[in-house]
């Protein structure tokens, strides 16, 4: 058996999106980090569509920056199409997405990750954890060579067993063009995990040059594009337009009597797939009233001729594929590059884990990622970064770092995870987050910014643009609160031009801004003040005008900090608490809930439960 000659502080498994923000966490913590890949030229690989963030993702995105991140950075320097979402509704919904340049993202982070001091990167397939008592000690790889650390992550996306199929062709792959981990997943497995499968899927690509755009819808990005990372001063890139489409009733024939031979629609597929982001088929069945669906072309990269037909994931058998494309408007004679597949693999189910995301059989053992159930490139790296402060936390034998519902979106994605598990891939809506009026993508600096730099991950460069940027939303904020508007005829004047009732009283500037049809660029016009930067605008106006409501969330975040201060011990029988049924013992008991409010969202606990809790506390005088 041959031993690496150097021993790691962290050993990250995979170099998708969790293990490049992992490992890059770990190293730049000051500890020795090895990142495993089964192939170097695919670190950071976007195995589906170009794009990183979008509603809730963005949130993910924005906090993993102010974190010490690096997603954000690679996406503002690699994207070639920015624009901010649901800019119609209230700030809580809104989000960035960006249209990166397939190649040049994975590029980038390949440059990032090897040029990173403390950071080795191995090409080698994982078939083994080196595992004494119930302690990991390394890795084993497919070659023999053994690998040893004091922290091991997996990170291993797809690759888990996967198997790839088109039509009711399959073969084991991690992804189109790369093996599967299958010796790594029977070797979990053996170590007692509880495992399931799960499935997605990606579209046919196309050729551009093949593709008539001439009747389609054009849709340009923002103006000038938003950007995710404060370390970012401009989007440099080139930008480039994407075009949408549209299934019609041909197309719809096409695929339906093609589902006899659908690896989905004839069992061949044993995985769970994603409710809301289902295949073209899938759709096109359970929607048989809906005449047509959206389809947007867009481009993988400002070289290449590469377009993803978002909109049209499929598993059917390549001779439907190319009716299916042929039959769309703008694509009867687009050429196919690379056909669509679905994917199986397998995940470990994520209430193994403690909200570290170490698990609970393993020591020393994290999971992130894919692996946890969950789908998306966002969602993954916020559990890659946090897993790796973790780990190199655990390494320097300080305690871990835990972002709760109240402080942060990767608080509520993995609260969720651990606590109530999940069937299906996980994704992160903003609909989960009770607090998502605190949790903005403009305010993510201000909340966790702080936290980045406490951990030791945020630079000096990055902790002076933070509080500058802090010192001007509170300076601006401040000088409107002591700005007075008097009643007069010409500001009544104004306000009436402009839909608002007139002042009977005089107020200050933050007052008056909380009206809703009175917009901070035109109060600071007829004020005369010179509005505050752009990277602050949104922010200032929406403590302002929602200030109410922030201060009742904030509120309900103080109840809900109560329940959590209230310490469940991890050695606790619960099958000692009277009052409590067999079904919620079971359930707490494989859960392990930390804290009372984590205990409170376990699916089936009843407030008579946790109130036998409490009182079993109280007496035991652990309360």
């Amino acid at each position: 058996m041959s031993v690496f000659p150097k021993k790691y502080g962290v050993i990250v498994v995979g170099a998708g999106h969790a293990g490049c923000e992992a490992a890059l966490a770990a190293s730049r913590l000051g500890v020795e980090t090895c990142l495993l890949t089964i192939n170097l030229d695919c670190i950071a690989a976007m195995s589906c569509n170009p794009a990183i963030g979008g509603l809730a993702k963005g949130h993910l995105v924005c906090e993993i920056d102010a974190l010490g991140g690096e997603m954000a950075r690679n996406t503002d320097a690699t994207g070639i199409q920015f624009r901010r979402l649901n800019m119609s509704k209230g700030p809580a919904v809104r989000a960035r997405r960006a249209q990166s340049d397939r190649l040049l993202y994975r590029l980038r982070m390949k440059e990032i990750t090897e040029r990173q001091p403390h950071l080795d990167i191995v090409q080698a397939m994982v078939a083994r954890l080196l595992v004494k008592g119930s302690m990991v000690y390394g890795i084993e790889t497919t070659i023999g060579q053994e690998i040893h650390a004091d922290r091991v992550i997996v990170t291993t996306g797809t690759f888990l067993r996967g198997l790839i199929h088109i039509g009711l062709k399959n073969f084991p792959a991690g992804r189109l063009g790369d093996p599967p981990s299958n010796k790594l997943s029977r070797c979990l497995k053996e170590l007692g995990f509880e495992m399931g499968r799960l499935k997605t899927g990606t579209t046919p690509r196309l050729h551009a040059q093949s593709i008539d755009y001439s009747g389609l819808e054009r849709q340009d990005g923002d103006d000038p594009p938003p950007h995710f990372s404060i370390m970012t001063d401009e989007i440099t890139l080139p930008q480039c337009p994407c075009f949408i489409t549209y299934t019609n009733e041909k197309t719809h024939e096409a695929i339906l009597k093609g589902l006899d031979r659908s690896p989905l629609f004839t069992g061949v597929i044993e995985g769970v797939g994603a409710r809301y982001c289902p295949s073209i088929e899938d759709k096109v069945f359970r929607f048989r009233d809906r005449p047509r669906h959206q389809i947007f072309l867009e481009p993988e990269g400002l070289k290449t001729v590469e377009v993803y037909p978002n909109g049209i994931a499929t598993s059917l058998p390549i001779d439907v594929q190319i009716e299916m494309v042929h039959s769309i408007r703008g694509l009867e004679n687009a050429k196919i590059l690379r056909p669509g597949y679905a994917i199986e693999y397998d995940y470990c189910d994520p209430v193994q884990l403690r909200p570290s995301l170490e698990t609970r059989l393993i020591r020393g053992l994290y999971f992130a990622g894919q692996i946890n159930g969950t789908s998306g490139y966002e969602e993954a790296a916020a559990q890659g970064i946090m897993a790796g402060i973790n780990a190199a936390r655990a390494v320097r034998e300080e305690e871990p770092v835990i972002l709760d519902r109240s402080q942060a979106y990767i608080g509520v994605l993995i609260d969720d995870l651990v606590t109530k598990g999940t069937k299906e891939p996980y994704r992160m809506f903003t609909s989960r987050a009770e607090y998502r009026l605190l949790l903005r993508e403009d305010n993510a600096a201000m909340r966790l910014t702080p936290t980045g730099r406490k951990i030791g991950l945020v630079g000096d460069e990055q902790w002076e643009r933070f509080n500058k940027r802090y010192a001007l939303f509170k300076g601006f904020m401040k000088r409107l609160s002591e700005t007075r508007i008097s009643p007069s005829e010409g500001v009544n004047r104004w306000l009436e031009s402009i839909g608002s009732s007139p002042l009977k009283q005089g107020v200050s500037a933050l007052e008056l801004l909380k009206r809703p049809e009175i917009g901070l660029f035109a109060l600071c016009g007829f004020l005369g003040i010179e509005p505050p930067p752009s990277d602050i605008t949104d922010q200032v106006e929406i403590e302002a005008k929602y200030q109410g409501y922030i201060k009742r969330q904030e509120e309900e975040v103080a109840r809900f900090q109560r329940w959590e201060e209230v310490r469940i011990p991890e050695s606790l029988d619960f099958a000692t608490i009277p009052g409590l049924s067999r079904e919620v013992v079971e359930k707490l008991s494989r859960v392990r809930p930390e804290s009372l409010g984590r205990a409170s969202r376990i699916s089936g606990i009843t407030p008579a439960a946790l109130t036998a809790i409490q009182i079993y506390l109280k007496k035991q005088g652990l309360l």
